[in-house]
């Protein structure tokens, strides 16, 4: 992967904008109403208003379909006639879940250090298939992931100096769990961190033993 694609607004947790896009700064872009419930569907074509809308929140950030799809509900477009401008949307690559998914790991993982469990997570939570998201994280290798873990690791390890061992280890390794990585994994990077930095193995195999 070489190409970084920032998300505006995306924190560690993953919770940004209209349901994870951009930021929401527009009464559009949250999905309100203009003038009232009723603004959709009173007097205007529904077909005009979704397109307008999914036009306004694709302006200079990728969403997913579902994302759109819950946008649209909460203007009051039909469902029927949402589905039709979404599948014509999908035709002509102004949606693309697979797209967003492969760039959204590659952003998260490059710019916050997410793991493939955290990036499945966030992405299940913006409504993209379960295939798309497997196929998504799987550009991912274990070796790749394990040297993000251990940069992240590096970058805090001077920052908990001076701590307990059993401390600094919780926050080490607690760190890397938040980001999605598993426990062993987080250990053994932990560890290994340790080790290289000058701590006795045989006193680290106490607190971490098996690791």
């Amino acid at each position: 992967m070489t190409r970084r694609t920032e998300w505006p607004g995306a924190t560690e947790s993953g919770e940004a904008g209209v349901d994870g896009g951009g930021p929401s700064s527009s009464r559009a872009d949250q999905g309100a109403p203009l003038r009232g419930r009723g603004a959709a569907t009173g007097g205007a074509d529904p077909a005009e208003q979704a397109r307008a809308i999914c036009l306004r929140l694709l302006t200079g950030t990728p969403r997913t379909r579902k994302q759109l799809e819950d946008a649209l509900r909460k203007r009051d477009i039909p469902d029927d006639v949402a589905d039709e401008v979404l599948c014509r949307f999908e035709d002509v690559g102004l949606i693309d879940d697979a797209a967003f998914a492969d760039a959204w790991v590659e952003s998260r993982h490059q710019g916050r250090g997410l793991a493939r469990r955290a990036l499945a997570r966030e992405l299940r939570h913006r409504g993209v298939d379960t295939a798309v998201i497997d196929q998504a994280v799987s550009r991912l290798d274990h070796d790749q992931e394990e040297e993000t873990a251990r940069q992240l690791v590096e970058r805090k390890l001077r920052a908990t100096r001076g701590l307990e061992r059993d401390k600094r280890i919780r926050r080490l390794a607690g760190m890397l769990a938040r980001k999605g990585y598993s426990e062993g994994l987080a250990l053994r990077v932990v560890r290994r961190a340790l080790e290289e930095e000058g701590e006795d193995p045989e006193s680290l195999e106490w607190h971490l033993p098996g690791s």
